[in-house]
């Protein structure tokens, strides 16, 4: 009897251990990773993050209405882990100075303007999970813009300016920009 029940349990830890492994490494995931890079005139931007897509949900908008994204809510600007932003110089990032180095980078949807907020906490990879937010090292207001396509899979982009770069997020009929600049 003590044989049988260990092994079924061999045979259920078995079939977990199987399971999760094919989660990891051979399923496709339903947001899949992207990396958004940027160098030129010194400046090198890199941003890792997950791309969900919209598939006919509502994005941004009231909680009572079903958005996924509520406004005024915790948003880590993608899915599966924290998204992260390097700079390798000493930047401005929407006009604020933020030192050379590696963030947690998220964001909190709004109406008319996304606040977007640099967080001194990386390497989270349950994104889910609020950061701390007196580890926030600047909060930067970008205005959204509304887009006449629909954009079906969560895209940042880091794009050349005069000064230096802008990072453009867009998903749904929603972009709004960060200019980022050395100091």
């Amino acid at each position: 009897m003590k044989k049988n029940i260990l092994i079924g349990a061999g045979v259920l830890v078995l079939i977990f251990i199987i399971w999760v492994v094919y989660g990891l490494f051979f399923a496709t995931p339903a947001s899949p990773p992207a990396t958004a890079s940027y160098s030129q005139g010194g400046l090198e931007i890199s941003i890792d993050y997950s791309q969900p897509s919209k598939k006919g949900r509502l994005i941004f908008g009231e909680e009572p209405a079903g958005a996924l994204q509520p406004y005024g809510k915790y948003w880590r600007l993608g899915a599966n882990a924290a998204t992260e932003i390097t700079f390798n110089q000493d930047v401005t990032f929407g006009g604020k100075p933020v030192d050379a180095g590696t963030y947690r980078m998220y964001a909190v949807p709004g109406a008319d303007a996304f606040e977007v907020r640099l967080n001194s906490e990386t390497g989270v990879f349950f994104g889910v999970a609020e950061p701390d937010y007196a580890l926030d090292v600047v909060t930067v207001q970008a205005p959204v813009q509304k887009i006449d396509s629909v954009v079906e899979t969560f895209t940042i982009d880091i794009r050349s300016s005069d000064n230096g770069a802008i990072v453009v997020f867009s998903w749904d009929d929603v972009l709004f920009t960060v200019p980022v600049t050395l100091q």
